[in-house]
């Protein structure tokens, strides 16, 4: 038994500034991968991302879709069906599925992106034993996914895991989310950026790649701010850890590509707050830069293995398996 590669699924990882697009089979690998523009208007960006799919849906005519699945830096009430929480995108509280699936004619998964990379790393990672992972994603914002039990945590409203957005400090820089001091301003790619200001007034745009290319060419600055980074992601993960003893956390985003060097930063952190036992295994995700890719693409598979978060080898459908 084999799961069919001529069933498909469209996927979209939602960022700020521009949208990933693709086409993967339903055993994760992918046919096909663009960008597009992210606008804050979110009716706008549901249009031009439902077009899209549209497109790729007949472009790639010979695949039969399963459905269509969506991680957004936000969280998605499962319940209203309604996005909820977007500071980074800027929206508010909005019927982007509806819209896409009008468009399309297929079923739209929508999750929270640190949520979909927890199922990236159960149904394409090989954790079959873990039962309480965390994965934080650290981008423009920080996003918490919790795997609970063997259970994907979402809470009220999907809003549970928003660490990011707990203070560190109530007189510290200001939120998107409109509070001040959040783990995000520290920790955040955005925060790196500002460090980097701070300390060379002079520089003029700068993105966090950038960043990290000054970092790679042995830039001073640029180290510092990314040290001072890996010090707050560290300092924000003690709460994870008291507060929830999770077996691993696993770190997506761009600056995983430096953990030989940072890494060890953020370990130490994390070991000073173990109350009792050994600290978790702190690692990048094998593949930081398609996590979320990888769990748009669990978030359709899941729905045809039953509601909980299980694994291909624990369920049979006679829609995604051949002979």
């Amino acid at each position: 038994m084999r799961l069919n590669e001529r069933r498909a699924i469209l996927v979209a990882d939602l960022r700020p500034r521009q949208t990933t697009v693709g086409v993967a089979d339903v055993n994760g690998r992918f046919l096909s991968q663009e960008t597009i523009p992210t606008s804050s208007d979110p009716k706008k960006t549901a249009e031009s991302l439902g077009a899209r799919l549209k497109h790729l849906m007949q472009v790639h005519s010979h695949l039969e879709f399963e459905g269509v699945g969506i991680s957004l830096p936000g969280r998605f009430d499962h319940v209203t069906q309604r996005v909820v929480f977007a500071p980074n995108l800027e929206w508010p509280e909005f019927d982007f599925k509806g819209i896409i699936e009008q468009i399309t004619g297929m079923r739209v998964e929508l999750e929270n992106a640190a949520n979909a990379c927890v199922l990236a790393e159960i149904w394409f990672g090989h954790r079959e034993k873990i039962r309480d992972l965390v994965v934080i994603t650290i981008s423009e914002g920080i996003g918490t996914g919790l795997f609970i039990n063997g259970q994907l945590a979402r809470g009220q409203s999907g809003m549970a895991g928003e660490f990011g957005h707990v203070p560190l400090d109530l007189s510290g820089p200001a939120c998107t989310c409109g509070g001040r001091g959040c783990w995000e301003v520290y920790a955040s790619n955005t925060a790196a950026i500002r460090y980097y200001h701070e300390s060379d007034t002079a520089a003029g745009d700068l993105s966090f790649q950038d960043l990290l290319v000054l970092a790679d060419g042995g830039d001073a600055l640029a180290l510092k701010a990314l040290d001072r980074m890996a010090h707050e992601i560290g300092r924000g993960m003690k709460m994870v850890v008291v507060g929830l003893a999770p077996e691993e956390i696993v770190v997506v985003g761009e600056f995983a590509r430096l953990w030989s060097r940072f890494g060890p930063v953020i370990e130490k952190e994390v070991a000073t707050s173990v109350l009792v036992g050994k600290p978790p295994l702190v690692r990048p995700a094998a593949d930081p830069g398609m996590a979320r890719l990888r769990g748009s693409v669990a978030l359709v598979l899941q729905k045809h293995f039953g509601p909980a978060v299980r694994r291909p080898a624990e369920s049979k459908s006679e829609i995604l398996i051949s002979a």
